[in-house]
């Protein structure tokens, strides 16, 4: 099967309207963002994190485990899938070994970031980056290693929360010039910055908004106004699902019963058509048939 995802997501990011592009931790969350009618999905590694190990975001993540998680996302959806790949697991030669993984695995776009090992959360403090050159290097090793040039090389830079809001733009016009089809300025966290970000560099822009993070919340017109290319919601659906989880869990504790008349699960065939039960039926019956 040939895919075009990345050509599409390509194109829709050069439109510098604000494409909207939840995280998912999982291929069911996956499904509900696609069925939802979103463009694109981001594999969450922070989501990856919280409920795979039920750890925080701290590097805990490996590859394996992120090409995993990529290879059955991308099994579950025919949109474009974004993947974060962390610092690429190591130097520049890790990063050529991690792109080619993720690519097999389905990936239309890669972020690495120039953090340390081992990264952390970009809304957390005490944040370290590696010098400019040294990432520069693993962008260049990024852009050699892919197979396809329609697979999108995301840079990310967090030295905003260690260098200042300059640097960051340094950093992130230095990793264009290394072949970044995409920035990612993290963590910016007053209006001036947000505004100037898009406005500063060449190529389409990410703006991560964390619900309860650093950076303020605009409403995704304002930030497509603004000649975003890509708004992302990493973990919104992560942190929706908690709270539907402890919602129901809390309500079938007190009540010691629980029903679809209740109004806090999905129903039990809504369950079973986002995991496309009638199509498995449906091949069941014609791999049954006798001829």
């Amino acid at each position: 099967m040939i895919r075009d995802t990345g050509k599409i997501l390509r194109a829709k990011l050069a439109e510098r309207r604000g494409m909207l592009v939840p995280g998912a931790a999982n291929a069911l969350a996956a499904r509900v963002i696609e069925d939802l009618g979103f463009e694109a999905v981001y594999v969450s590694g922070a989501g990856v994190a919280n409920t795979f190990w039920g750890m925080p975001d701290l590097g805990f993540v490996s590859l394996t485990e992120i090409a995993q998680h990529t290879a059955t996302i991308r099994e579950a959806v025919d949109i474009p899938v974004l993947v974060d790949a962390d610092t690429g697991f190591g130097n520049a030669l890790n990063v050529r070994h991690t792109v080619r993984a993720l690519e097999r695995a389905g990936a239309d776009a890669i972020q690495l970031e120039d953090q340390t090992m081992p990264k952390k959360c970009g809304h957390f403090d005490n944040k370290s980056v590696i010098s400019a050159e040294e990432m520069a290097g693993k962008i260049k090793a990024a852009v050699d290693a892919r197979t396809s040039g329609d697979l999108l090389i995301i840079a990310r830079t967090d030295a905003l929360a260690v260098d200042g809001f300059d640097a960051a733009i340094e950093r992130a016009q230095r990793y264009i010039e290394a072949g970044a089809d995409v920035t990612f300025v993290e963590a910016p966290n007053n209006a001036d910055e947000i505004r100037a970000i898009p406005l500063r560099l060449s190529v389409p822009q990410v703006v991560n908004i964390v619900v309860g993070g650093k950076t303020p919340v605009y409403a995704q017109e304002e930030l497509a106004k603004m000649r975003y290319g890509l708004v992302l919601y990493a973990n919104v659906a992560l942190q929706g699902a908690i709270a539907g989880m402890q919602a129901a869990l809390k309500h079938l504790k007190t009540n010691g019963r629980m029903d679809e008349a209740s109004g806090m699960v999905a129903s039990f065939a809504e369950r079973q058509r986002l995991v496309k039960k009638p199509l498995f039926d449906e091949l069941d019956r014609n791999y049954s048939e006798r001829k």
